[in-house]
């Protein structure tokens, strides 16, 4: 092959994804992993089922999952969103299926389907994959980089790509080495702090409820008495406090609340019914339960092992009878399961988030192209970016759509340069 040299750093979603696009492009690609595995932490997404994008349609809607950083990504998903992601993994035989919250999975296989399919892509491209080469340095030399210095050797190119990830699971290899790249080159990076991660309550009850999923409930958090986030869905309660996909997704949150203020949080328990509408119920239950002392009265209204955590938070005696309990503490009661207060003492870290934020600064960054600003050769993509989504598969269509974007690009502008 004649076409110019890339090297990709990182064999994850976004270097797989951007070494198989530039080989596709024509160039001769190098792609450089510190592991003997490529991908390792894509087997560990969606606990192996590999949620890979989301089915929602209308790209407006997606982009505002990001945020206000989600204008980023409207050029990178115009060229490569979601449909063509689905597009790429069907012409590679994968076939996928859409569940509950418009989560895309394999229909069969799960994370190791995906991954043979981007390493499909990448042989078929001719890609050199060096395994076990820790990247230690970048050469700039003139406004460009020039070689990068792996542990034992060095490796030279036309246009290099940083795909390192951020600092989460790092056991996978993501202990943030891009970054000190990034500010190599000259880029501010953000600091990074864990997000999509479980969460520390100072409460110790959910120790005696842990493994229990509780669904349609909704979670506020408050910082210093004014509400920050809430969101509705489903919520896992373990031995440390609180994990499942609304607890992560107002992760983020909760650890700069509880770093920088006073972080409460609220389970409502039951959304769905207004405070009236609850009383009522409560009224129906104990009436039913007549006879039976408070703790026996609730196994209609509440799961089995949260039972013991209410009655202990409630004012009512558990030992009470249902027909004596009055109607102010019914009230009371109702009161409780829609404003069930909850301590955050901070997140787990890095070593359980699944994503990174913060990362190289997007207004260093060519949003056309992931294209550094700083450095005319050199390209970024991924999770090593200052930008990151919900829970659902908006992170890895980031990485999909960056990857795919910074491998088409650094390949046409090295040939054009060639």
């Amino acid at each position: 092959m004649s076409g110019p040299r890339i090297v990709v750093i990182g064999g994850g979603a976004a270097g797989l994804m951007a070494a198989g696009r530039a080989a596709e492009r024509g160039a001769r690609v190098i792609l450089v992993e510190k592991n003997q595995t490529l991908g390792a932490k894509l087997l560990l997404s969606g606990k192996g089922r590999c949620n890979l994008t989301s089915a929602e349609e209308d790209l407006e809607t997606f982009l505002s999952a990001y945020g206000s950083k989600g204008k980023f990504l409207y050029s990178a998903f115009s060229r490569f969103g979601p449909a063509r992601t689905l597009e790429f993994f069907a012409s590679r035989g994968l076939r996928t299926k859409v569940e509950r919250g418009k989560r895309v999975f394999p229909e069969k296989g799960g994370s190791e389907r995906v991954i043979n399919c981007l390493i499909g892509y990448i042989r078929q491209g001719g890609v050199t994959v060096y395994r076990n080469r820790e990247a230690l340095n970048l050469e700039i030399r003139d406004g460009r980089a020039v070689r990068f210095i792996l542990r034992g050797q060095e490796v030279e190119g036309d246009a290099f790509i940083v795909c390192t990830g951020g600092k989460s699971f790092p056991k996978t290899g993501s202990t943030g080495d891009g970054y000190r790249f990034a500010k190599r080159a000259g880029h501010e990076v953000i600091q990074p702090v864990p997000a999509l991660c479980p969460v520390r309550l100072k409460e110790k009850w959910p120790q005696s409820a842990r493994g229990l999923n509780l669904k349609n409930v909704s979670l506020t958090l408050l910082k210093d008495g004014i509400v920050v986030s809430r969101r509705f869905g489903e919520l896992l309660l373990t031995h440390f406090g609180i994990s499942g996909p609304i607890a992560m997704d107002m992760s983020r949150d909760i650890g700069e609340a509880c770093t920088s203020g006073n972080a409460t949080l609220i389970l409502d328990l039951k959304p769905a019914l207004t405070m009236d509408v609850l009383t009522a119920r409560i009224e129906r239950d104990l009436k039913k339960y007549a006879g039976k002392m408070f703790r026996d009265c609730l196994k209609d209204l509440l799961p089995r092992d949260l039972i013991p955590a209410v009655v202990e938070k409630a004012t009512i005696p558990p030992d009470k009878r249902g027909e004596y309990i009055s109607p102010e503490e019914k009230r009371e009661l109702a009161c409780l399961l829609k404003e069930f207060p909850l301590t955050p003492e901070g997140l787990l870290g890095f070593d359980w988030s699944i994503v990174t934020s913060g990362g190289v600064d997007l207004r260093e960054i060519d949003p056309g192209t992931m294209r550094s600003k700083i450095v005319e050769n050199l390209y970024f993509a991924g999770e090593i970016l200052d930008i990151d989504g919900p829970t659902g598969g908006y992170n890895l269509q980031m990485c999909w759509s960056t990857g795919y974007a910074a491998g088409d690009s650094a390949a046409s502008s090295a040939c054009l340069e060639s």
